[in-house]
């Protein structure tokens, strides 16, 4: 397998996946969170109280209304928060124990690596997405609208509500494809080998090129389950974060296998 040459480390060519490896992926990353759960539902813990303290914040301050587009772009968090899986699939991959000293040492040690670039990156399109939002709110339904679906959600299928959802939905999974794409793959090479994030995001865009199809059908997919793992209040994704973790650290050995 040819190699180039990119910073410290060597990345692999970007390998073509079909759309069966998402089935066999998901069932990888099923295995790895039976294997280590305590792992799974300790990193998903992290993301879930986030999730939940900000609903608690809105909630105490009478502005529900905010939790729509945090919600809605609440995921674009994830894959900074399934860092530790990676780490934990990465272990079992390479038949090393799985101590809690050991793989918080290695998340805690990519403070001094290339991740909080990465992190960075996501944060602002997170915050950037709900500028955005809020934007897109109050241009076709006005300012008043903002306080009055506070009680009455109602507001969003009346008048322009619906062209509101359209729009705002199509905004923000050009949000999602676009943060999809340079984390996919970009995330776990960080982890996995000595690059800079610039170009972990670039081989994530090109490992996303060279398998559209299948590289959309995985997006959806993660969108759906974790979409459908927040709806009980976030508690869902105690199961559904860890086996999507795991799963993606798979899709990006499949991607680029090891040398």
């Amino acid at each position: 397998m040819s190699e180039v040459r990119t910073g410290a480390d060597t990345v692999p060519e970007v390998q073509a996946v079909g759309t069966a490896a998402i089935g066999a992926v998901l069932r990888a990353g099923w295995r790895d969170f039976m294997r280590a759960p305590l792992f799974g539902v300790f990193f998903s813990a992290v993301y879930v109280a986030g999730g939940l303290i900000i609903y608690m914040v809105y909630r105490a301050v009478g502005q529900e209304w905010w939790l729509i587009p945090v919600v809605v772009g609440f995921p674009l968090l994830a894959p900074f928060a399934a860092v530790g899986l990676y780490e934990v699939s990465r272990r079992i991959e390479a038949g090393q124990p799985l101590v809690w000293s050991a793989v918080l040492g290695v998340v805690f040690s990519q403070k001094d690596r290339q991740i909080p670039s990465m992190a960075m990156v996501i944060l602002l399109m997170f915050m950037f997405w709900v500028f955005v939002a809020h934007t897109i709110f109050a241009l076709f339904m006005g300012l008043s609208a903002m306080t009055n679906v506070t009680t009455s959600l109602g507001l969003l299928l009346e008048g322009y509500g619906p062209m509101m959802l359209l729009v705002g939905t199509a905004i923000g999974a050009g949000f999602a494809a676009v943060l999809f794409s340079i984390t996919v793959v970009g995330l776990p090479l960080l982890l996995d080998r000595e690059v800079d994030f610039v170009t972990a995001m670039i081989t994530s865009v090109k490992a996303v090129l060279a398998n559209p199809g299948p590289m959309l059908l995985w997006g959806l997919v993660i969108a759906a389950l974790l979409f459908l793992s927040m709806l009980p209040l976030f508690f869902g994704l105690f199961i559904g974060l860890p086996v999507l973790g795991h799963a993606t650290w798979h899709m990006y050995r499949r991607i680029l296998p090891r040398g």
